[in-house]
Parts: structure tokens; C-alpha cells; sequence
């Protein structure tokens, strides 16, 4: 049986990995800061990104590392780094001195244009730290992921079931994924050379993306909901962003980063993984009603 050290398995993402992988047979060691309840070919490591006894223990036995940990909300450039370049290059050393080679990083489409957010930076430069490793490294970059569990698009949804969705100003696309149509990539990653030292951009295969207003609307039916679009020009984004932070403090949304990222034109994939390796197999709309349902049965729509 194949084991995977698996960082960030108690996030969104994360979360689907264990239950994907442990349906294909795989095992997992995976690391976590609080105590878990215990399943069957999991083995829980108490420790973090900067715990580099915790993360020696984590790759002890392992034959790849699927690391899907990271920072999304940070409060300034030295969190997201500390998370995201530092947390990576902790991984990457105790893979190095286990004698690990293969290695699948999570990171996103956001690094692609790192000069427009602190995330996106971080993201890069994490990459950065693999490529310059001799492991056989595969670097993932999702767009937009969204499903169930997860709590950053869930306030789309929220939105939508008000009738008015505020969007970034008009002329923009965007690519999103499922995160189980995601979570098959990274699980088939670690166990093959498919990919080995390539970034891929993983979507939904629509070609050209989404047109914002479009995704608003399919949001829309997902939720039952009738949405009217609502482009936003840029200034008017920057100042809900500055309520937010007033109103939300450390919990704000809308960051300043966030606002710069939505607002460049193209988010779409362009380096889609070749068809024989991984291709999307459910079709989006349906992915988001599954997700709204799986709010509504959480009560938080």
C-alpha cells in the first residue's frame, strides 16, 4: 500500500483528500495541530510547519508528500510567509532527509502574478523553493475552488440567495474547479511520475473560463436563487474593502489583496494537465448545486 505524508488534511481541501484517498486504498500520515478523531489507515501527527521534529516524524515511512497546507488570510506579508515560503521549505528539508523523492505541492493560480497580492507572492516564491529542490516535484495551481466544507465561496452563495451578486468590474474571466474534481489530480499525482517537475493549472475545462456575471448567474441556480450581476468599479471595491477590515477586523473578506486579485482580467487556466493524465469529469453546474444543497444542510443558507 502507498503512504502519503499529507500536510493540511483538517482544511477544505485537505479534508477531501482523506476521504478520497482512503477510498483508493491509500494510507496517509497527516500532520495536525489538535487531536483528531481516529480512522481507519490514518495516522495523525501532532506538529506543524515550523515543528521540524513533527514533520521528521510525519515523512518517516511515507513514499511521497502531498502537501496541500497553506495560508489564505494573513495579516501582512510576513504571515502569509511565514506560512506559505517558510512552511514549504520546512517540508521540502524533512522530505530531503528521509530520502523522499516524490513531492506534490498545492499552490494556486494566484502565484502566477505575484506582484498583485501578498498571497500570490507567497504562493510563488513557495513554488520557487521547490523548483530549486532536487525532489521530483509536481506544483499544482487550482483557480477558484469551491464544495462543500469550504467557507471562502460560501459567500457567493450567501449573495445570491439576496437576488444582487457585487462583482469585480466587467471584463474579467475566471476558471474554478470542484474540489473533488481536484482532489482526483492530487491523489493520483504522488503515486505516479505523471507530471514530475511541471505546473499544471487544473479547471473545469470550460474553455475560456467564466465570465464573472455568468458564474454569478449559475450561481444563482444552484441556490434557486434569480441574481442580477453587478459589476463594481474598482474604487468603489477598495472602499468595501476598508469597511470590512473597520467592521470585521482580522476576519475581513474583502482584503486589499483580494480586491487586486479579482480585479485582473484573467484568471483562467492555461497550463491544463494533458488529457491521458487528468481531465474534469462533473459538470460544474451540477458540482455548485451539490455544494448550495450541502450548505442548506448545514443551515448556512
Amino acid at each position: 500500500m502507498t503512504v502519503i505524508a499529507l500536510t493540511g488534511g483538517t482544511g477544505f481541501v485537505g479534508s477531501h483528500v482523506l476521504d478520497q484517498a482512503l477510498a483508493a486504498g491509500v494510507e496517509l500520515r497527516a500532520l495536525t495541530r489538535r487531536p483528531q478523531t481516529e480512522r481507519a489507515w490514518v495516522t495523525w501527527i501532532s506538529g506543524a510547519l515550523d515543528d521540524a521534529a513533527s514533520l521528521a516524524t510525519l515523512v518517516t515511512g511515507a513514499d511521497a508528500v502531498l502537501h496541500v497546507a497553506g495560508v489564505i488570510n494573513a495579516a501582512d506579508r510576513t504571515g502569509f510567509a511565514a506560512g506559505n515560503i517558510d512552511g514549504t521549505r520546512n517540508v521540502i528539508a524533512a522530505a530531503e532527509q528521509a530520502g523522499i523523492r516524490r513531492f506534490v505541492q498545492v499552490s494556486s493560480i494566484a502565484a502566477r502574478e505575484p506582484e498583485l497580492s501578498d498571497y500570490g507572492w507567497s504562493k510563488a516564491e513557495a513554488d520557487k523553493v521547490l523548483i530549486a529542490s532536487n525532489l521530483d516535484w509536481t506544483i499544482v495551481r487550482p483557480p477558484a475552488i469551491f464544495g462543500p466544507r469550504d467557507n471562502e465561496m460560501l459567500e457567493l452563495f450567501k449573495l445570491a440567495t439576496k437576488h444582487v451578486m457585487p462583482l469585480p468590474p466587467a471584463g474579467g474571466r475566471l476558471s474554478i474547479i470542484a474540489v473533488e474534481e481536484l482532489v482526483r489530480l492530487l491523489i493520483a499525482l504522488p503515486t505516479s511520475n505523471a507530471l514530475t517537475r511541471q505546473i499544471v493549472e487544473p479547471d473545469d475545462g470550460a474553455p475560456d473560463g467564466w465570465d464573472h456575471r455568468n458564474l454569478a448567474r449559475a450561481i444563482g441556480v444552484a441556490t434557486d436563487s434569480k441574481v442580477l450581476p453587478l459589476p463594481l468599479p474598482r474604487v468603489l471595491l477598495d472602499t468595501i474593502s476598508a469597511g470590512d477590515r473597520l467592521v470585521r477586523g482580522k476576519g475581513a473578506k474583502l482584503t486589499p489583496d483580494r480586491v487586486r486579485y479579482f480585479c485582473h482580467k484573467d484568471w483562467v487556466s492555461h497550463a491544463r494537465p494533458p488529457a491521458d493524465v487528468w481531465a474534469p469529469q462533473i459538470d460544474t453546474r451540477d458540482a455548485l448545486a451539490a455544494t448550495a444543497a450541502w450548505y442548506r444542510a448545514q443551515g448556512l443558507l
